[in-house]
Order: C-alpha cells, then sequence, then structure tokens
C-alpha cells in the first residue's frame, strides 16, 4: 500500500474514531494573508460561516472575528472590535461556537453592547441562560392572532393608526424629522412589561440622552438598552439589532408583553451592506446587495407574537428615508414587510406640527381587526374630511373658494382647526387611548362631545 494510501485510511479511521466518541473536531488554524478594508483573508483556516475565531499577531491583543464568507481556501473574516497591530501571517484561531446573547432579569435596568457586556459602570452582569443570536424561525400557523390594541399614549396614532399588541410598525422619515422624538414618546407612554431599546448605528451623544431624558430611571427600572452606535465597525452593528431581538424573544418566551424599539432599521441595513460588498457581493438596488433585502425578514419576523401560552412583542422600527425619497430600497422593502407603517412629514415638522405624522400617507394593516366599527367609521370621516381640505388649500388660502359651493368641503373648512389640534401633542403629554378616541369624536362632533 502506498504512503498516501495509508495516510488517507488512517485519516479516515480517526475521523470514524472521533465521531464514535462524539469528539468535537480537530482545530485547524490558518494563516492571516490579505486585509482589505475591513475584511480580514485567511488561508488555511477551517471555520462555519457565522462562528468565531481569534486573529493573533505578536505582541498585540487578539483581535475577535466572525467568519462571514469563503471562496476556494480563503476563509473572510469581519472583525468586531478595532484591528490596530495587526500583521501579515498572524495566526488565525477558529473559535467554532457562534455568538450567545446573555439574558434573564439581571438584564433590566442594565445598559449593554452588542456583546451583552454592560456600558453603564454598574458592574457585570451574572446570568446563566444564554439565547441565540439567530433564533428558529416560528411556525407561522403557530402563531396567535393579534386582536387587542396596544395604548401607545400618542393620541394621533390611537385615534387614526391603532397598532395592536404584537404588531411591527415603522416610523419612516428623514433625517431630523422627529423619528427619535416620536419614539421616546412611545417609550414614555406605552404599556408593556419590558421594553427593550436597540439603538443601532445612531451618534453616540443620543445613547446617554435617551437613557437619560427619555427613559429616565423609572422608565429603565423595566427596560433593557442595546447600544451600539455609529463608530463601531459593522458587524457589532448588525449584531445589535438581533441581540435586542434576542433578549425580546427571551422575555416574549417568559408570558410578558415587551416592547421593542430599534433606531433604526436603515443602519442594520446599511452594516450589512457594508459586509456584503467588502466580501465581493456584487450590489442590486442601489448599492444594495441581495443580502440585505434577505436579512430584513429574518430579522422583523422575529418578532411579534408566538404560540398561544407566550407572550407578546411589539416592535417599532425606525426607517431613515435618504432625502425623504418614500422609494428608496430599504424604506420599500420594510414597507412590505412590516405590519403597518407612520410617515413623518418634513413640511409638517418645518412649519412646527408636532408629531409631524402624514395621516394621508400612514396606514395601520391591523386596524380594522383591533378597532371596534364605531372607532373605524370615525377614523374613515376624519381621514376624508382631512384629506379632502388638503387638496383644496391652495383653494381656500387664497379665496377662490366660494362657501357653499360644496357643503362637505364647507365643513372639512369648519373642522379643520380641530382636526390640526388633534394631530399635534406636546412631547410631555401622555394621552390613553380611550381619551384619544373621545378626542377623535370632540374633532368631529364637538356638540356631542
Amino acid at each position: 500500500m502506498s504512503n498516501a494510501a495509508t495516510a488517507n485510511s488512517l485519516a479516515a479511521y480517526l475521523a470514524q474514531l472521533r465521531q464514535t466518541l462524539k469528539l468535537p473536531p480537530p482545530v485547524v488554524e490558518g494563516q492571516l494573508e490579505r486585509m482589505a478594508g475591513l475584511t480580514l483573508e485567511a488561508i488555511g483556516c477551517q471555520a462555519a460561516i457565522g462562528s468565531r475565531c481569534l486573529v493573533v499577531s505578536p505582541g498585540t491583543p487578539a483581535v475577535e472575528c466572525e467568519v462571514v464568507g469563503f471562496a476556494k481556501n480563503k476563509t473572510f473574516l469581519m472583525p468586531t472590535g478595532h484591528v490596530q497591530g495587526i500583521k501579515p501571517g498572524a495566526r488565525v484561531i477558529p473559535g467554532g461556537e457562534q455568538l450567545d446573547v446573555p439574558v434573564g432579569e439581571q438584564l433590566l435596568g442594565r445598559v449593554v453592547d452588542a456583546h451583552g457586556k454592560p456600558l453603564d459602570n454598574k458592574g457585570p452582569i451574572s446570568t446563566d441562560q444564554w439565547q441565540p443570536l439567530m433564533a428558529e424561525p416560528i411556525n407561522p400557523l403557530l402563531r396567535k392572532p393579534i386582536e387587542k390594541p396596544l395604548d401607545v399614549g400618542v393620541r394621533a396614532i390611537n385615534g387614526l393608526l391603532s397598532v395592536g399588541r404584537g404588531q411591527r410598525l415603522g416610523l419612516f422619515a428623514g433625517s431630523g424629522v422627529g423619528k427619535s422624538v416620536l419614539l421616546g414618546m412611545m417609550t414614555r407612554n406605552t404599556v408593556a412589561d419590558v421594553t427593550v431599546v436597540g439603538l443601532v448605528g445612531e451618534r453616540g451623544r443620543e445613547v446617554n440622552e435617551f437613557v437619560r431624558d427619555i427613559l429616565g430611571e423609572a422608565g429603565l427600572e423595566r427596560a433593557v438598552v442595546v447600544a451600539v452606535p455609529a463608530d463601531n465597525p459593522p458587524l457589532k452593528r448588525l449584531h445589535g439589532a438581533m441581540v435586542a431581538t434576542s433578549i425580546a424573544e427571551y422575555f416574549r418566551d417568559q408570558g410578558k408583553h415587551v416592547l421593542l424599539l430599534v433606531d433604526s432599521l436603515t443602519r442594520f441595513a446599511q452594516a450589512q451592506r457594508e459586509i456584503a460588498l467588502a466580501i465581493g457581493e456584487p450590489p442590486a438596488t442601489k448599492g444594495y446587495p441581495p443580502s440585505v433585502f434577505a436579512k430584513l425578514p429574518q430579522l422583523v419576523e422575529r418578532a411579534g407574537n408566538a404560540a398561544e401560552h407566550c407572550g407578546s412583542i411589539t416592535a417599532i422600527y425606525t426607517v431613515l428615508a435618504e432625502g425623504d425619497d418614500q422609494n428608496d430600497p430599504v424604506v420599500d422593502a420594510a414597507r412590505a414587510v412590516l405590519d403597518g407603517h407612520i410617515v413623518l412629514s418634513r413640511s409638517l415638522a418645518e412649519s412646527g406640527h408636532y408629531p409631524a405624522i402624514d395621516v394621508e400617507a400612514s396606514v395601520s394593516r391591523l386596524m380594522n381587526t383591533i378597532a371596534q366599527p364605531n372607532h373605524r367609521e370615525a377614523a374613515l370621516e376624519f381621514r376624508a374630511l382631512y384629506s379632502l381640505y388638503q387638496k383644496n388649500q391652495d383653494l381656500i388660502t387664497m379665496g377662490i373658494y366660494q362657501a357653499g359651493s360644496n357643503p362637505e368641503l364647507d365643513r372639512a373648512i369648519a373642522c379643520y382647526p380641530r382636526l390640526k389640534r388633534f394631530l399635534q401633542q406636546d412631547l410631555q403629554e401622555s394621552s390613553h387611548f380611550n381619551d384619544s378616541l373621545q378626542a377623535l369624536r370632540a374633532a368631529l362632533h364637538p356638540e356631542s362631545a
């Protein structure tokens, strides 16, 4: 028998022995060959997609990476931290396991990073419970239906865009229109057992402001904040939204009603775009590779209701419309996979109208299911009058329209000041669900209020 045949036979015997004894596969180290942008290319390393590796260079701290792709004998790694000091030929040691997320009641009141490590200087988080970064998909036939409305404390949303417990909703707007402010109002006022906030790819300044000013000490007691600012590597920003979702899933499985807030879904998509382009995936739509549009539903579908014995995750995602373009690829993809969208208008914001909700462009796909018949009728009547006034606003403003020409438009003109007041709400004001419905009826029929 030749030496090659003997070696192959010995390798096959050792592999069978390992399988019989249930031993882990041998660690096959690799060598760092190239770094392009933020992507590290290793040769000789055997590691699965999603598993972690350590890149070790003499005299510098080890850098943790994740396997994001491979081609022939090359393995593509994306670092989760800074890469200063890495040298050509560095050792690449497979870690084997994928990232797990620490979960438990100990997380309540804490601010953590994309790996579940504390950022708030309140000491380590001791927990023996872990949740996978990517959960198994929920059987759609096992999800309990959405039947109960959720009080979000915002009059315009409660009355005209009612949200159901377990719904996934998007806040769509350009930069500086008030997404984070509206998100903060809903955070303070929504009735939920636990609030999980994912601040993904946003300004670092906003993290402290959100925790200190918007949540406050009382709100933080029943909340978990996952903060991954914009200066973090793309892999960490990608993990930030996943970690927040994993934590929300844990509390949902404990039977709790969870409010999940992710600011923003666009930064999540942009992080995946950076990773995909770095490993050579071709762009498909305005620079976004196909994997971006595969990742979005994978993340969003993890929220919502699960089986009957579980709780719920009501998820609200902010979506940045670049250049106020409502046909932006991420905006369009998010609109398709969410259960409703609230569009914020720059023109309303510039006129001092807050929250700057564009009622005509916004919709809740579950309102017809969860709202009572008289509530639906009032909301439709409000929309009809408001839309009629908006379409004829130029004629009214210039004095061209003559009163009495259109009785319905006359009524819209008479009601418009009340409709506008209904849509406006101070940042610190809270409007409960029943109060919102009463205000809706009063705006339409003040004589019966």
